[in-house]
């Protein structure tokens, strides 16, 4: 088995091409190792390895964000324990969990906005989370209210120091041109 890695814009978060397919719908964002172990046999592996503080999966990728520990300690160590999973058959995550893993965060806005809502959320799947997804994130619609759509930025976004310019001057420009009625775009 070969894994690819690439660099992504957040310099704290490596991400890794196993070849196969990591989740087949949706998206999983672990931010601690309570909440993986509970949810996912490999998110909780790849915490056990000293020095990584996020796990995130997307269809065929996983990211790993790591703390102060330098990538050159800890790459081995984490394609190991993603070589060793695989290779193993286990699943990525555990029965019931895997179909809620990315489910479960409500969305916000008036039932009047159902038309707008609905453009946001085609622009943003057609236009946004493909190029995302190429750093290995992920940026999922959470509401809109008087103006302002809402995001949750998961994976190699989460913490990304180009995220807010990523937020403001790429996704927010894209959003006002196709829709007249946003003004703003937040992170929450």
């Amino acid at each position: 088995m070969f894994i690819q890695t690439e660099t992504t814009p957040n310099p704290a978060t490596l991400k890794f091409l196993p070849g196969k397919v990591v989740m087949e719908e949706g998206t999983a964002d672990f931010r601690d190792a309570d909440n993986a172990a509970e949810v996912s046999p490999l998110a909780a592996k790849l915490f056990a390895v000293p020095g990584v503080t996020g796990v995130f999966f997307g269809y065929d990728f996983i990211t790993v964000t790591k703390d102060s520990a330098e990538w050159q300690h800890l790459k081995p160590a984490i394609l190991g324990t993603i070589m060793e999973h695989f290779m193993s058959g286990a699943p990525v995550m555990a029965g019931a969990q895997a179909a809620s893993a990315d489910h479960g965060e409500d969305e916000f806005f008036d039932a009047e906005d159902a038309e707008i809502v609905d453009v946001i959320k085609e622009l943003l799947d057609t236009r946004v989370r493909p190029a995302v997804a190429q750093d290995g994130g992920d940026i999922t619609f959470r509401g809109f209210e008087k103006g302002t759509v809402y995001l949750h930025m998961k994976g190699a976004c989460a913490g990304c120091p180009s995220s807010t310019a990523t937020l403001k001057h790429g996704i927010q420009n894209l959003l006002k041109h196709f829709v007249p009625e946003v003004q703003q775009v937040e992170a929450i």
